[in-house]
C-alpha cells in the first residue's frame, strides 16, 4: 500500500465545476460501471444523459490493483476529457465521519487517478489489527464508498431531485431491489442502466475488449475477502501471484490481525497464508515478500475481549481492549512473554517461520458470557484502543478473578 498520501491537485487550465449537476453515475471502475460509461459517451443524449449536467464520482479506497489504475488512465481519463465530463474523486480524512471528508479533484479534464487520500480503508483494517469480514453486509464498502459518496450527495444537492446511475449489471436484478429498499435519501431516484439494456457480466467484458482491445479485470481491493464467497479465488489468487510485493503487504495484514484473534482469516475458513504453497515458486515470491514486510518494528500486545448478554439474554457485540506493552524486535519479545509466561505456569505459542508468539492468560470459554485475556506479539502497527465501558464491564464479569498475566 502507498505509504504517503498525495495532496489534492488539480489540473491546470480547466474550468471550475459548475453547480448544476442532476445526474451522478457511480464509478467503481470496474467491468460494469466502465462497459456503461464507455458505452453511454458513445452517444449520451439517446441514453438520457446532458452531460453539462452530469458528474462521475469516484471513491477512493486506496487499494486498487496496478492494473485497474493503468488501464483507467490510459483509456477511460482520455475519454471524459474528450467529452468534458465533470469527474469528482472523493475520499475519507479518518476513520469516525466527524474527521471529514476529502475532494481529491474535481475536474472537467482530470490527468489522473487519485489512488488514495488523507485515510483508506486499509489505514483503518491494519489501525485496529483486523481484517474485512464476510459475514453479514460489506461494512468496509460502506464504510470507504457509501459514506464518503453519501457526504458528497448531501452537501452538492441538499435534498433536490437527481438521478443516480448505478453499475449494476444484468445478473445482479437483486440488486437493484436492494438499493430502492435502503435508499434514503431525498430528491433521490436510482437508475439501473446495464440492466434495462439486458448487459450481463459476459456482455459488459466483451464490450471492453471490442472497445478497448484489453481484458477489464475485476476492481476490489487486495486484501479483499469476497472473491473467495463468490467462488472466484483461484483468480484471486493468481493475480496475487502477479503481484507478489502486494501480496506481501496483504499477508502481513492478515497475520497481524490473526496474532490477535486467530479467528480473523482473510478468506473465512481459510488464510492467504495457508493457500500459498512454498514449494511453487511464484507462491514462494509472495511469501518472500511477506517475509521482507516482517523486518520492522514488533509490539507485544494485551488483547481483551468480552462476550457479554443483554437483559434479554441476547448476544451482545463483543468488546475489545487492546493494549501495547512493549516494542522491540520478535525474538526479544517472544523471549519476554516466555519467560514471564514460564513464571505462572501458562503455555505460549510460537511460530517458528515468522516470528508470532502467543499466551493465552484466559482462554475463551464455551458459553456466553465469558472473557477472554490474550498476549500476542505482532507487526507494531496497531493501536491502542479501548471500548467506551470495558474496564467496568471487564471488573464486573472478573470480580474475585486472579488468574491475571502481569507484564508490567
Amino acid at each position: 500500500m502507498p505509504r504517503t498520501a498525495p495532496g489534492p491537485q488539480l489540473p491546470l487550465f480547466c474550468h471550475a465545476p459548475d453547480d448544476n449537476a442532476d445526474v451522478v453515475i457511480n464509478w467503481g471502475l470496474g467491468v460494469d460501471s466502465t462497459a456503461y460509461i464507455a458505452r453511454m459517451l458513445t452517444a449520451p443524449a439517446t441514453h438520457g444523459i446532458d452531460l453539462e449536467h452530469t458528474v462521475v464520482l469516484y471513491m477512493a479506497t486506496g487499494s486498487e490493483w496496478p492494473e485497474t489504475r493503468l488501464l483507467v488512465e490510459k483509456f477511460m481519463l482520455p475519454l471524459l476529457r474528450e467529452h468534458g465530463v465533470r469527474f469528482v474523486q472523493l475520499a475519507r480524512n479518518g476513520h469516525l465521519q466527524g474527521a471529514g471528508f476529502t475532494v481529491l479533484d474535481d475536474s472537467r479534464c482530470p490527468e489522473r487517478l487519485f489512488a488514495r487520500g488523507p485515510w483508506t480503508l486499509w489505514d483503518d483494517l491494519e489501525s485496529v489489527g483486523t481484517v474485512p469480514q464476510q459475514a453479514g453486509t460489506r461494512k468496509c464498502s460502506l464504510w470507504a464508498k457509501g459514506d464518503v459518496g453519501d457526504w458528497w450527495l448531501r452537501r452538492v444537492f441538499g435534498g433536490r431531485p437527481f438521478r443516480q446511475i448505478m453499475g449494476f449489471n444484468a445478473d445482479e436484478e437483486g440488486r437493484r431491489f436492494g438499493d430502492q429498499a435502503n435508499s434514503k435519501m431525498p430528491g433521490r431516484t436510482g437508475e439501473f442502466p446495464l440492466i434495462e439494456w439486458g448487459w450481463g457480466r459476459q456482455r459488459c467484458e466483451d464490450y471492453l475488449l471490442e472497445r478497448f482491445g484489453v481484458h477489464w479485470p475485476k476492481s476490489y481491493c487486495t486484501f479483499c475477502c469476497f472473491p473467495a464467497s463468490m467462488g472466484a479465488l483461484p483468480a484471486r489468487l493468481e493475480r496475487m501471484r502477479c503481484h507478489p510485493e502486494l501480496a506481501g503487504e496483504v499477508l502481513r495484514l492478515e497475520y497481524t490481525a490473526m496474532s490477535l484473534n486467530p479467528n480473523t482469516r482473510l478468506y473465512g475458513r481459510k488464510s492467504l497464508l495457508e493457500l500459498l504453497d512454498p514449494d511453487h515458486p511464484r507462491d514462494r515470491a509472495c511469501l518472500e515478500a511477506f517475509k521482507r514486510e516482517l523486518d520492522m518494528p514488533w509490539a507485544l500486545y494485551r488483547v481483551r475481549r468480552l462476550f457479554l448478554l443483554s437483559d434479554d439474554g441476547r448476544r451482545r457485540p463483543v468488546m475489545r481492549s487492546t493494549e501495547r506493552i512493549d516494542l522491540g524486535r520478535p525474538q526479544q519479545l517472544s523471549q519476554r512473554l516466555a519467560t514471564i509466561s514460564q513464571r505462572h505456569g501458562i503455555e505460549v505459542e510460537h511460530d517458528a517461520a515468522y516470528g508470532r508468539a502467543r499466551a493465552w492468560a484466559r482462554p475463551r470459554g464455551a458459553a456466553w458470557p465469558m472473557a477472554e485475556d490474550l498476549f500476542a506479539t505482532a507487526p507494531a502497527r496497531v493501536i491502542d484502543k479501548q471500548e467506551t465501558g470495558f474496564e467496568r464491564a471487564w471488573n464486573a464479569l472478573l470480580a474475585g478473578a486472579a488468574d491475571q498475566l502481569p507484564l508490567a
